[in-house]
């Protein structure tokens, strides 16, 4: 029936935008099915959509809902847990060729931009005003603004300047009934009715389809001071974390990698990160953006926080080359890991003090179901990616994985945790999110769900089942 109203409306929708922006072909459709979670179930798309701007996002959606046709909405297909995944008879809604800073209001501190806009297109366009913009997941280099929206996404930099959401002034927004709804505002503060803005940051496209943004800017940093130090055991590396806190310090970025990552990425990458010897058991890496002599003297107080927290080795610079060097290491984890198998990269945040625990437990799990895991994260925030390696073309690796990260998973809930920091729920965290919110949580979710999209057409099955 769903392929039969799909036939129907495709000369609308080619009406509606252009022919050659509206795709039907299967062999080309299918290219656009999923994201880059390998666990999470995928449809066909029958049509892909590429609108330029609001007005076709609002009428496509018109034609669709006239139909009853589902709507997927897509960014550059990087995230993590199938949020952007094709439901079979669905139109897949592409954001992409929506790419345009719309503006830059350096008094006010502030960008407008389109969805399609990559990240670091936007953080260099505002670099270049003396500006920043703080969000920078891992994929920065080709995920877009309206993806990040959708998921809500995090970065290296959360512990300091927050996530996607924390940088969200307003959005403009098209409605499950093709309606187009501006929330939020232009000004530093701003408390008139509900906050609409954050209820769709994060909403994973089931709430409406995001065509704008008003984006907060702040000054641009400094040049960055970088600190590396190496730990005998994660424990060590969870103390300095926890000390790190406990005195007041707040970097830039504070990351960790255990051994499987560092191993991982010097065999990638051909560079020893710590100039030979014994691999240690983890490394911390942290930045101050102060500026001057505060980013060095920050850097030096984390410094003498590791050592005494049994660091093995510490090491401050201010060479903005070594500094690009360690960090790209940090960014080179997942690529690196890539040549050993396929990867399967969780997402989980816990207390800070429990870091240790976290890794402890990854570590049990590895040995448990016989696969490596590798452990990186955000240390400044708590929110850790443990990261599985398998064989994807063996049924019981990849049984083995996806059993590896569901205990990940229960092992951060345990720890007074949360299944997810930055990645969201999509199609492969439901069940978890079920458990981790409760019925009634639950419940209110599909309110929110049916009073705004009462077909349930926008982005089915993502988050939690209807």
């Amino acid at each position: 029936m769903i392929e039969t109203e799909i036939t129907t409306i495709l000369p609308e929708l080619r009406a509606a935008l252009s022919p050659e922006r509206v795709i039907a072909d299967p062999d080309v459709t299918i290219s656009y099915s999923r994201d880059m979670m390998p666990l999470a179930p995928s449809g066909r798309p029958l049509a892909v959509v590429l609108p330029l701007n609001t007005a076709e996002v609002a009428e496509v959606v018109r034609i669709c809902a006239a139909a009853g046709v589902p709507i997927v909405p897509r960014g550059a297909g990087s995230g993590l847990t199938g949020a952007a995944n094709a439901v079979d008879g669905a139109v897949t809604m592409v954001m992409t060729k929506m790419n345009s800073i719309l503006e830059i209001d350096e008094p006010n501190r502030l960008a407008v931009v389109q969805p399609g806009v990559v990240n670091l297109d936007l953080r260099k366009a505002v670099e270049s005003r003396g500006l920043f913009y703080a969000p920078d997941p891992s994929s920065y280099d080709w995920c877009t603004i309206g993806g990040n929206l959708s998921t809500n996404a995090g970065g290296l930099c959360c512990v300091k300047y927050g996530v996607t959401t924390d940088a969200v002034l307003g959005l403009e927004v098209v409605l499950a009934s093709g309606e187009i709804l501006r929330t939020g505002r232009r000004t530093v503060k701003g408390v008139a009715g509900y906050d609409l803005t954050k209820l769709f940051v994060g909403s994973e496209g089931t709430l409406c389809i995001i065509t704008e943004a008003t984006l907060a800017l702040r000054p641009k940093p400094a040049a960055p001071v970088t600190l590396v130090a190496a730990f005998a055991s994660a424990e060590d590396a969870g103390d300095a974390v926890s000390g790190a806190v406990a005195a007041g310090l707040v970097p830039s970025l504070l990351e960790i990698m255990d051994a499987t990552c560092i191993k991982a990425v010097e065999a990638k990458t051909g560079v020893e990160l710590l100039g030979g010897g014994e691999t240690p058991a983890a490394i911390l890496l942290g930045q101050s953006d102060a500026g001057g002599a505060a980013g060095r003297t920050e850097m030096d107080l984390l410094e003498q926080v590791c050592l005494g927290a049994r660091a093995t080795f510490a090491y401050v610079t201010a060479d903005l080359a070594e500094g690009r060097m360690l960090l790209q290491a940090r960014r080179d984890v997942l690529p690196s890991l890539e040549l050993l198998g396929t990867w399967l990269t969780d997402d989980v945040s816990v207390p800070r003090t429990q870091i240790a625990a976290l890794i402890a437990a990854c570590e049990a799990i590895s040995e448990e179901v016989g696969l490596t895991i590798g452990v990186v994260g955000h240390a400044g925030d708590g929110n850790m990616h443990p990261t599985i390696v398998y064989d994807a073309s063996d049924a019981v690796q990849t049984q083995a994985a996806e059993r590896a990260f569901g205990l990940m998973l229960d092992a951060g809930r345990a720890l007074g945790g949360t299944v997810t920091g930055e990645h969201g729920i999509g199609r492969i965290k439901q069940g978890f999110l079920a458990a981790e919110i409760g019925e009634l949580g639950i419940d209110v979710h599909r309110k929110i769900k049916n009073a705004l999209d009462p077909q349930g057409l926008f982005n089915p099955g993502s988050m939690f089942r209807s």
